[in-house]
């Protein structure tokens, strides 16, 4: 498995791939953040970075790049 280093933080790459084709498929950001809820995932803002966690425990993935922001 790959992973892909983002700033301070690594997110794996099939979590990624699941991000950018879920983001792909949404017509807003609300929508792609609702469906990412589906999966387990949501995103928090802290600042001006986004950070990818895990809804059932809140541990936070990594950093959401900012082409998917």
């Amino acid at each position: 498995m790959s992973v892909i280093a983002l700033n301070d933080s690594t997110l794996d790459a099939p979590l990624l791939e699941l991000l950018t084709e879920e983001r792909r498929k949404a017509l807003s950001t609300r929508e792609w953040e609702f469906r990412l809820a589906g999966f387990g995932y949501g995103i928090k803002d802290r600042g001006s970075r986004r950070i990818v966690t895990r809804l059932t425990s809140g541990d936070e993935l990594g950093t959401l790049p900012a082409e998917l922001g």
